[in-house]
């Protein structure tokens, strides 16, 4: 079950992976993210099977999705639904196949930010109480899950985006002419992400837009819609560096964000692609649920604080030692053992 751009992400290798261990999938499309560049263009470049239920929600209302979700499942009946990180799709979706008695798997689980302001934080909690299988990315989620005393089977598979992210990166800089059409330089910039509904608040915004305003480099700032909406409504200004674009494709996001000096984001899927693509990463949240970026010194987090975002950017670097984090880009074929001997034991 998916709805949004991460979600898409990770499905496609699990895809991959589930087909090969001869296991049929069903994939449903909530809707939550409809405009075409942040969900079909992904189904076009990840080559992701067309889903058998598009329901074209457009809503990110939980409530809202859950009736169309659980007619869905309860046409299906299958033996597992498969859910996705932390998004009010996955939330619906846990929560409909909890009602109709089917069993559900959930792939990111057992983060947390310890941040309860962030409606991210409390779906991750509401799913993973409700999952029958708890595929973590790391041992600090396992250990997350055994402090909360889920019912739940534990199993560490890995992160399934690092699959994603191995496999497809070399392809997208090989691929994207982003570059050559933004007239950029490898090294030579900055990327910006900033969508969450905190983030997206006018004041807020203002303080986030303020702080890039002040980087010394050219900014390139692919716009989620509402964040776009949110400027524009509030006539908040972008600084004379700032590029704003249309959101872009996987491959070309890719190739730019793997290409560039530093990466601002408030997503967390973009923590974890800047540590992959040894790109130093500067986080606009007070927390983050991928903690261990930030202890080894790849990512740094500012908040809204203007000039400790921009002092961030300009001081921002690589340690010397990166460790392997989330997984070896085999996270999607341990997926696919773990439901497959589920299914096999039942």
């Amino acid at each position: 079950m998916v709805g949004n751009r991460p979600q898409f992400v990770k499905s496609g290798p699990v895809s991959v992976a589930l087909r090969a261990a001869g296991i049929e999938e069903a994939t449903l499309h909530t809707g939550q993210h409809w405009d075409r560049e942040l969900s079909e263009v992904f189904f076009e470049e990840l080559g992701l099977p067309e889903p058998r239920y598009r329901l074209d929600l457009r809503t990110a209302d939980a409530e809202a999705m859950r009736p169309r979700i659980a007619a869905a499942v309860e046409r299906e009946r299958p033996d597992w639904v498969l859910v996705y990180g932390d998004t009010n799709s996955t939330l619906a979706g846990a929560e409909a196949a909890a009602d109709a008695g089917v069993p559900v798997a959930h792939v990111e689980a057992g983060l947390r930010s310890g941040d309860w302001s962030m409606p991210e934080e409390r779906n991750r909690v509401a799913v993973d109480r409700v999952a029958a299988l708890l595929l973590c990315p790391d041992a600090r989620s396992r250990e997350t899950l055994l402090g909360e005393r889920v019912s739940g089977r534990i199993e560490v598979v890995g992160d399934v985006m690092a699959d994603v992210c191995l496999r497809l990166a070399p392809i997208a800089r090989e691929r994207s002419s982003i570059l050559e059409r933004l007239g950029l330089e490898p090294g030579g910039y900055v990327v910006v992400t900033l969508h969450r509904e905190a983030n997206v608040r006018p004041e807020r915004l203002r303080r986030l837009l303020d702080g890039l305003a002040r980087i010394e480099e050219p900014v390139v700032f692919p716009m989620h819609p509402r964040t776009r909406r949110v400027a524009s409504e509030e006539g908040i200004a972008l600084g004379a560096r700032v590029r704003p674009l249309e959101p872009l494709g996987y491959l070309d996001m890719a190739a730019l964000a793997s290409q560039a000096r530093v990466i601002v984001t408030d997503s967390g899927g973009l923590q974890k692609e800047a540590y992959w693509y040894g790109v130093p990463c500067v986080t606009a949240r007070p927390s983050t649920e991928w903690v261990d970026t930030v202890e080894v010194g790849a990512n740094v987090l500012v908040d809204d604080d203007p000039e400790a975002l921009a002092t961030a950017v300009a001081a921002a670097r690589m340690p010397e030692e990166r460790p392997p984090l989330y997984g070896d880009g085999h996270a999607s074929e341990r997926v696919a053992a773990a439901l497959g001997a589920s299914l096999a034991g039942s």
